[in-house]
């Protein structure tokens, strides 16, 4: 039977795995950081409604520019993030991973390379291998912060192309603050100039107010965001950009030919409208991760300060051996293969109930 090593893959993806999380069938299920509530009737309705109506021009190409989204988009970050912006600094795709990807199409490529501070979002690493783009594993501190002055060096010696920061990070769930990304854009140009990309697909869940003003006056930072997560839209699969009017022009130079569905735009218009009812059930996972954080180290775990809808707990001597026995009790986390660490998604009440009794009954065993 033919197997992928006897195709002609490119050598960067030979020995590779595609990213994904187990999906097994469990009762508590935690283990993507999926917003766990349902959308509400009323948005369902809308939805219907908006979806019929781009049912009637099914015939015909969606807006290749996607307009109206962009102009809906943009009226929300205006909006929610504390800074005017308008459809020229916003740009569309099939989730923040496309986005990503267009920008590693427009700005990396064959003989570029990028920068991300890891443990971080490691879609970035594989969609710059996807790319062709080299990749550069950068240092963080011991509490999964920045370590600025090794990043600085860094950028400064590899001359990258493109630099993610993403805040919150994935796993870890700390966020950047505005002196860093500062820091880092300024080491960047030096270096450069490079493009230097914010990854805020948490963005609505954080402390903190979000990065976005930054975009002001320089042209090579860019600010990614998705609907997935806040929003509730995981299987929407719509993800945005906002950035000066330019990169938004230059990556149009790689974006597929009518790259968003009808369906996909009329769904996003419509979620967009009950913007007010979905960023209540933010609020109530903020609370809930809170609560999580609280209890977690009230057990004795060790928990990393999270600005996301998911918590890093640990440390574990086998990580690998804690994941299965909290999935033996029903619940499923993940293992991000962070050594000594764990991750858990915040859910409902109940799951989080659910999740902190297995916790609970580990840690027992563990310090037996």
């Amino acid at each position: 039977m033919t197997g992928i090593d006897d195709l002609p893959v490119r050598d960067e993806l030979r020995g590779q795995s595609p990213y994904g999380a187990p999906q097994l069938d469990v009762p508590v299920r935690l283990n993507t950081n999926e917003n766990p509530y349902p959308l509400p009737e009323a948005l369902i309705d809308r939805i219907t409604e908006r979806v019929r109506e781009a049912a009637r021009t099914l015939n015909r190409y969606p807006d290749r520019d996607a307009v109206e989204l962009r102009t809906a988009l943009a009226r929300y970050l205006t909006r929610t993030a504390g800074h005017p912006v308008g459809a020229a600094n916003v740009w569309a795709a099939n989730g923040s991973n496309e986005v990503i990807q267009q920008l590693l199409q427009t700005f990396g490529g064959p003989g570029r390379t990028a920068i991300g501070f890891e443990p971080s979002y490691s879609m970035h690493a594989l969609i710059a291998r996807g790319t062709g783009t080299g990749w550069i594993s950068g240092p963080r501190n011991e509490d999964f912060t920045i370590d600025v002055a090794a990043a600085e060096r860094s950028i400064a010696g590899n001359r990258p192309d493109v630099v993610f920061i993403t805040s919150p990070n994935n796993p870890t769930g700390t966020a950047v603050d505005t002196e860093t990304v500062l820091a880092l854009y300024e080491a960047a140009q030096a270096a450069g100039p490079a493009m230097v990309v914010v990854d805020e697909a948490y963005g609505e869940f954080s402390h903190a107010p979000s990065l976005l003003p930054l975009i002001e006056g320089r042209p090579h930072l860019v600010l990614s965001r998705t609907m997935s997560k806040a929003f509730g839209a995981a299987g929407l699969r719509l993800g945005y950009l906002a950035a000066d009017p330019a990169v938004v022009d230059a990556v149009q130079l790689v974006r597929l030919p009518y790259h968003l569905s009808s369906v996909t735009q009329a769904t996003a218009l419509a979620a967009l409208e009950h913007t007010d009812t979905l960023l209540r059930y933010v609020e109530q996972l903020k609370d809930e991760r809170d609560r999580l954080v609280s209890e977690l180290r009230s057990i004795g775990y060790d928990v990393t300060q999270s600005d996301a809808n998911f918590i890093q707990f640990g440390r574990f001597q086998d990580a690998s051996a804690a994941w299965r026995a909290i999935l033996d009790r029903g619940v499923l986390i993940r293992n991000n293969g962070v050594p000594g660490w764990l991750r858990v998604s915040v859910g409902t009440p109940a799951e989080n109930d659910a999740f902190l009794e297995a916790a609970r009954t580990l840690h027992k065993e563990i310090t037996a």
